[in-house]
């Protein structure tokens, strides 16, 4: 459905927000202008052309002005609608660009990830908040596609981890013996909506996904 903008700005409230931003409004022009044909020298009076000139500019600034307010006005909005159809992403579930894996402390994550082609072998590198490993699994020779690797938090030793946001990489090795990067994707039910910066940010558990960043969004 398409709506139709219009404008409600009141005049008055336009002049003085001109006024604010250009250290004048159409009103003080006019008085200047004015004040300019009054005293004018009657032997050389004022160039029609010239003064034409000098209206045109106010009409032009000030449509200028108009227009820059109207285009904020229509960005908020869309700004608005945006942070709304965010929130309304609560409890579906969200797969998007990124490498983050939030851990509930208990539940098995699947690590979810792209090879661009087949492997014979390949290699997830699971990494905590300060940047240490602690998981590496070797999981063989991987066909090309969407893989998921299911991780049941615990680290190389078998101990199991605290509840937090991991980072996790892929990479694998081709028949040729190429070193392979998988895209990797951060994955999980939305749980809340932080719109607090200038683009939403949606949350799974401790992980920050931004909107812009999502591919794909379930039930």
């Amino acid at each position: 459905m398409v709506s139709t903008v219009t404008s409600t700005a009141d005049p008055t409230a336009t002049a003085a927000a001109m006024k604010k931003s250009l250290g004048m409004n159409k009103d003080d022009f006019m008085k200047l202008f004015i004040a300019q044909l009054q005293y004018q020298d009657p032997l050389a009076p004022q160039d029609p052309s010239a003064m034409l000139d000098q209206l045109s500019q106010l009409s032009l600034v000030e449509q200028s002005y108009n227009s820059s307010t109207a285009l904020n006005n229509l960005l908020t909005a869309q700004n608005n609608s945006i942070s709304l159809t965010a929130v309304s992403f609560i409890g579906k579930d969200v797969k998007a660009i990124g490498n983050t894996a939030s851990f509930d402390g208990s539940t098995t994550k699947s690590l979810e990830f792209n090879l661009p082609s087949s492997t014979t072998a390949t290699q997830i590198k699971i990494t905590n908040s300060a940047g240490n490993t602690v998981k590496t699994a070797d999981i063989g020779p991987q066909g090309s596609g969407d893989k998921s690797f299911y991780w049941d938090g615990r680290d190389s030793s078998g101990t199991l981890l605290p509840a937090g946001s991991y980072t996790f990489a892929v990479t694998g090795t081709s028949a040729s013996n190429t070193a392979i990067t998988a895209a990797t994707y951060t994955t999980g039910k939305i749980d809340g909506v932080d719109l607090s910066g200038s683009t939403p940010q949606l949350t799974i558990g401790s992980t920050a996904v931004a909107l812009s960043d999502v591919i794909s969004l379930g039930v």
